[in-house]
């Protein structure tokens, strides 16, 4: 009788912990550097979820190892939905970029909902001889094993879609990593390298203001913005069924409680539909997530076949980091 009494006390302890949650702070861990595309967005979401969630969020910027460092933190902290992950493409393919991952990707989170999704665009340096895509691939094949693909870095967002650019139209380029999407652009605007394939957060200003050559979008839509929506894609090139894009997604540790998941994946319903959160991520060439990827069923589903779509691509270019 008494340990019924001491279990029924503890149930009902937790029952009043999770329906008073939250009652502190939540910390969203970004893990990458702070003015980044990846920590505005998650600056925009966590103003967006203040309100429906109320709780103030707290960014906190965990960078290094492409990301891998801070999504490990999460993994390991403490299941009470006090600490929340928000994380890119890189969830998906660190587990073949990675050969000493300390977190199991499927396994050690619980997945809350995809947020956006970044197209990204292919794009050249200025003296090109290319005027349009036909013709950039007449250059590539004239130009077997001289053609330099610029990327920011292991992991980035530049070298997932240059692998994967590379490997559809079997040109072998000579990559060109940087740290960080800054000198990469530099020395393309440069003509020190000859393509690089980046989001349009980084892209879109450079090829408004004509410093860059713009070739395509990876992405099976055009682009809705006015000055960018006569790219064609890939897809419209010839490069069938290609579709690239760099999203984001929300994550807890393993073990969080469902009643918390729960609460906080209605949160991040209400914030998708705020007008200032679409407006802001409009303006950064984002695409609200807004079919079934937003319930955590269906947004480990997609990132499981992410996984399957990126590790082959990854494991042939034999690029990997410890």
């Amino acid at each position: 009788m008494k340990k019924l009494l001491i279990a029924l006390s503890a149930t009902l302890a937790t029952g009043a912990a999770l329906a008073e949650y939250p009652d502190k702070p939540i910390t969203i861990i970004v893990p990458f550097a702070a003015g980044g595309p990846t920590d505005k967005v998650a600056r925009d979401l966590a103003e967006a979820l203040r309100k429906p969630l109320g709780a103030t969020l707290v960014i906190e910027n965990v960078g290094g190892a492409g990301g891998t460092l801070g999504a490990g933190r999460v993994a390991k902290a403490a299941n009470d939905g006090y600490t929340l992950l928000l994380h890119h493409i890189g969830m998906a393919t660190a587990p073949a970029l990675y050969r000493n991952l300390s977190y199991k990707v499927l396994d050690d989170f619980e997945y809350l909902g995809l947020i956006n999704e970044v197209p990204m665009t292919l794009i050249g340096k200025p003296s090109l001889p290319a005027a349009n895509y036909a013709e950039l691939n007449k250059w590539l094949e004239a130009n077997k094993g001289k053609v330099n693909l610029a990327n920011a870095g292991l992991g980035s967002a530049s070298h997932l879609c240059g692998l994967i650019y590379q490997s559809t139209i079997k040109i072998d380029m000579t990559t060109v990593p940087y740290k960080g999407t800054g000198p990469a652009m530099t020395d393309l605007i440069g003509g020190q390298v000859d393509l690089m394939c980046d989001q349009t957060t980084n892209t879109t200003a450079q090829i408004e203001g004509g410093k860059v050559k713009a070739y395509a979008v990876t992405t099976p839509q055009r682009l809705g913005t006015a000055s960018l929506k006569a790219l064609p894609t890939l897809d419209e090139a010839g490069l069938k069924g290609f579709n690239v894009s760099i999203w984001h997604g929300l994550y807890a540790p393993k073990g969080t409680p469902k009643a918390v998941l729960d609460k906080v994946n209605a949160a991040l319903k209400v914030a998708l539909k705020d007008a200032e959160f679409h407006k802001r991520e409009e303006a950064l060439g984002a695409v609200i997530v807004n079919d079934a990827r937003v319930n955590p069923a269906e947004h480990k589903a997609f990132v499981a076949a992410e996984v399957a779509k990126w590790t082959p691509v990854i494991k042939a270019a034999g690029q990997y980091a410890d």
